[in-house]
């Protein structure tokens, strides 16, 4: 699937937001294969009956979970109950399920990397696909939620994205010309500036705590706005020059970022003016205070404005109790006035059409502005979410914030860094057997080349 189509796909989603709208923590590249572990065949799905255990990845921590069940899970049925772990755990308790030939699963919710390297334990939901077609899900997502296959292994439910927040006291302070919505990085670095000689101290912050989504930020947005690539490019002239702007920004950057995990809470209480973050890490301070900020898409680099797309669906495992039951919750969650309770209660984006209610919060609409915005420049750098990791994911991000700490923090040498860190990557993709994913070239079969 090319870069163009997915653009096309993501601007469907983001016009019906506004619009129609881990740690925690996306679609052309096939994910690397799925496990096809042995299972059962397939019997014909029973009438729904009982309750569904939904066991999710995502909506995993007692916030998002409790929003999720009372917001949207209540109105169900059949009844739902909804567990929730990591990603490790997750695969590991489906494994074991499906290796047993029983199963209490009924739904499995996670994003395309937690689901994609066990896809070969899911049934084939192209019937399903069919029954779904006035939610106006775009191809690019139904074809990313393949999992690699030529069958439909999981349904797309939500997807998120890293966007700019801004305190609008921090508009003042803007570089003469400059265009929020088609700002450059090198106007963030001028911007951040500005603020620091005029406020005095650094109001540019970012998600570097252990619990931040700040290798999320380079993987999606600053590596491949230089690089116009995401793992296979970890090593070039681009990503050089990429940790050298870093480099200069970070004089900017409050420096308490390194303890940060969600930036809402530093966008409320003024010690942060800028940052980029997802979008439910951003809600709470858009929900409480929608007057006080703007929302705006990724900045533009050499390469072009690139941001990260992460698409989460719904799985049915072969060994499902209740498959029937299952999917009649699959076709409850993509209703599109469930798609955007979902967004109300966790902060994640709808995949279906269909407008939001006529009285959606003004947040809603100011986030989706900025996702819609992204989404619609034709020359984006789509990055999907790393795919085909499977538990070698942690190892993967741990790179990326282990070149920042060396780089950044702890001004090392950035051609060496990288020399070291690359041969750490490439053995992360050999031992995972994962190929890239896009924007990098794909090579289905074959461990991804680093750079």
């Amino acid at each position: 699937m090319n870069r163009k189509l997915l653009n096309t796909g993501l601007l469907a989603i983001a016009t019906s937001l506004v619009l129609s709208a881990c740690a925690a923590p996306t679609p052309t590249a096939a994910p690397a294969k799925p496990t096809e572990a042995p299972k059962p065949a397939q019997p014909a799905a029973p009438a729904p009956s009982g309750k569904v255990l939904m066991f999710s990845t995502q909506a995993n921590n007692v916030n998002e979970s409790e929003a999720l069940r009372k917001q949207v899970l209540a109105g169900a049925k059949p009844e739902v109950e909804l567990v929730t772990d990591a990603s490790g755990p997750f695969v590991d308790k489906l494994t074991a399920e499906n290796k047993a030939g029983k199963g209490t699963v009924g739904i499995a919710a996670g994003l395309v990397g937690d689901l994609s390297p066990i896809g070969g334990q899911m049934r084939d939901l192209n019937a399903l696909k069919g029954k779904l077609g006035d939610r106006s899900i775009p191809a690019a997502l139904w074809d990313a939620a393949k999992l690699g296959t030529d069958k439909q292994l999981m349904v797309p439910w939500m997807q998120a994205t890293l966007i700019m927040a801004v305190n609008k006291k921090a508009l003042k302070y803007l570089p003469q010309g400059a265009d929020i919505n088609n700002l450059t990085y090198d106007q963030l670095l001028a911007w951040g500036k500005a603020m620091k000689d005029g406020e005095k101290e650094a109001k540019i912050g970012f998600a570097a705590g252990k619990d931040g989504l700040i290798h999320r930020f380079f993987q999606g947005y600053l590596l491949p706005a230089f690089s116009g690539g995401t793992a296979a490019t970890y090593g070039t002239d681009g990503a050089v020059a990429a940790w050298k702007y870093f480099n200069d920004l970070w004089q900017y950057v409050n420096p308490q970022s390194t303890t940060y995990n969600f930036m809402q809470e530093q966008l409320l209480s003024g010690e942060v003016w800028v940052t980029i973050d997802h979008v439910a890490r951003l809600k709470n301070a858009f929900a409480e205070k929608a007057d006080d900020f703007v929302a705006a898409p990724a900045p533009i680099g050499p390469k072009g404005r690139a941001y990260m797309v992460i698409l989460a669906g719904l799985s049915v495992p072969s060994t499902a109790p209740d498959a029937a039951g299952a999917e009649a919750t699959i076709e409850y969650l993509t209703q599109s006035a469930n798609q955007a309770k979902t967004l109300t209660a966790i902060g994640f984006y709808p995949v279906s059409g269909g407008d939001l209610p006529a009285d959606a919060p003004a947040w809603q609409k100011l986030m989706g502005g900025a996702v819609k915005a992204q989404a619609a420049d034709a020359k984006a750098v789509s990055v999907l979410i790393p795919q085909g990791l499977g538990a070698k994911g942690g190892d993967f991000n741990k790179v990326y914030r282990d070149t920042f700490t060396e780089i950044v923090l702890n001004k090392g040498d950035i051609a060496k860094t990288l020399a070291a860190q690359k041969a750490i990557l490439q053995t992360v993709m050999n031992d995972a057997k994962a190929p890239c994913w896009a924007p990098d070239p794909v090579k289905a079969d074959e461990p991804c080349k680093i750079n």
